[in-house]
C-alpha cells in the first residue's frame, strides 16, 4: 500500500510564500529592496513555522 499526499499539504508552502512576496514587495521602495523581498518571501515561511514550533514547545 502506497501512502500518497492530498495535495493539501503541499499547497500551504507556496501560498506563504507567495502571501509573503506580495507583502514584502509592496513595503519595497528600491531595487535593493525588491531584490530583498524576494529573498525575504523564501525564508518568511520557514521562519513562521519555526516560530509556532517554539510557541507549542
Amino acid at each position: 500500500m502506497s501512502k500518497t499526499a492530498t495535495g493539501a499539504s503541499s499547497v500551504i508552502y507556496p501560498l506563504g510564500i507567495f502571501g509573503s512576496w506580495v507583502w514584502f514587495w509592496q513595503q519595497a521602495d528600491g531595487f535593493w529592496e525588491h531584490v530583498l523581498a524576494i529573498l525575504q518571501g523564501l525564508v518568511w515561511p520557514a521562519i513562521m513555522v519555526y516560530e509556532v514550533f517554539q510557541a507549542l514547545a
